[in-house]
């Protein structure tokens, strides 16, 4: 019984825009209409393409359109159909990116002026540590924390509130009620002052914000970091330093306690993810060369294969392996190098964790004073 509908609110909508010519249409979540015909269990007869159809035909037929301007937004512009792209329809595409540093910093302005707050609340630090945010993201933080402040009965807030909204918008609530043993904090402790040591000793990383070990969300404990400002690409010595300082808490973990645990599972994820992405994507690999190695990915929809075969060989696929098991080592011995040449500071963070659960940046690095060493940038 419903069947033509949508085609025929399309014409009702453009017969609208033409009795109230000059006017705008705006269509938002355009992909819930707009997606790639062919994919539908009913072919030609799907009504969704119907509406499509129809809407192509209304925005270039025989008919004009004078006065009407059609601006359409979506969050993916990857499934459209080509014909709604060409010139004559949506011809013009701006894409808008996540906000940069400053522009992050502005939209928290915006918001916190509905808040009250201290004097002196410096909101560039959030802005710092909150890449990817975007602007429902910034706002969703700024509401979190007037509510952690309004549970702690303050009557204004201030940079701390702020930085514990963000853990929880990006890590999830604490979970004090945890029990965890002894042994459990500890070796938390030693993986997380792991991560923090290495990437202190290691050139072109990004500064320590703090380490925790209290339990947010799945996460036993929690390493931030403040960038200085948002990067757009990486070169290899940032990808390499990247990889150790992932690797560099199973490493603690090993060199103290002479195991392993499965708390280290996210970071060898991220190591082997960064490592597969630089010998197969971006050409960073001595071995290999400037070269990009297909995905052997394939995705099947309604039982047809639309992925591609694998465009290399099983010879290939093999040596791939074995460089990324050599480069993986490789940065796994870094790490454990690092940390043995400065256990003495290892620990001493791992005894402040213990006894206050959270560590400043700036507390490590006084730590550390002038043992930070200069390690040598190397390839991968």
């Amino acid at each position: 019984m419903f069947v033509g509908v949508g085609a025929s609110r399309v014409r009702d909508m453009f017969e609208q825009g033409r009795q109230n010519a000059p006017c705008i249409i705006f269509i938002d979540e355009i992909d819930a209409v707009g997606g790639s015909r062919g994919s539908g269990m009913g072919g030609g007869n799907d009504e969704r393409e119907q509406t499509l159809n129809q809407l192509l035909v209304e925005m270039d037929g025989f008919d004009g359109m004078e006065g009407i301007i059609v601006i359409a937004a979506t969050n993916r512009p990857d499934v459209l159909d080509p014909a709604l792209l060409r010139p004559g329809r949506f011809d013009r595409q701006v894409t808008i990116q996540l906000p940069d540093v400053k522009g992050r910093e502005e939209i928290l302005k915006i918001h916190a002026k509905k808040v009250q707050m201290a004097d002196g609340v410096d909101l560039s630090i959030i802005a710092r540590g909150t890449p990817g945010f975007s602007g429902a993201d910034l706002k969703n933080l700024i509401n979190e924390g007037a509510l952690g402040g309004a549970r702690n009965n303050k009557t204004e807030l201030n940079l701390a509130d702020f930085e514990w909204a963000r853990d929880k918008v990006m890590m999830g609530t604490e979970r004090r009620s945890m029990v965890m043993s002894e042994k459990e904090k500890r070796n938390t402790a030693y993986h997380e002052a792991g991560h923090a040591l290495v990437s202190a000793l290691l050139p072109k990383s990004d500064p320590i914000h703090k380490v925790t070990i209290v339990p947010r969300g799945r996460a036993l404990g929690m390493t931030a970091y403040l960038p200085e400002k948002d990067n757009h690409s990486y070169d290899l010595e940032f990808l390499s330093n990247r990889i150790t300082i992932a690797m560099g808490g199973r490493a603690a973990e090993e060199i103290i306690f002479d195991e392993v645990t499965t708390g280290a599972s996210n970071d060898i994820q991220q190591a082997t993810d960064t490592i597969r992405n630089m010998i197969c994507r971006w050409g960073m690999n001595k071995s290999f060369g400037p070269i990009v190695f297909g995905s052997d990915n394939r995705q099947y929809v309604l039982g047809r294969n639309i992925g591609k075969d694998r465009e290399y060989s099983e010879k290939t696929a093999s040596e791939i392996d074995k460089e990324m098991r050599k480069t993986i080592k490789f940065h796994d011995e870094k790490a454990k190098k690092l940390l043995r040449d400065n256990v003495d500071v290892l620990h001493k963070i791992v005894e402040v964790l213990m006894k206050e659960e959270t560590v400043e940046g700036s507390h490590i690095m006084d730590l550390l004073g002038q043992n930070k060493s200069k390690v040598e940038p190397v390839g991968g």
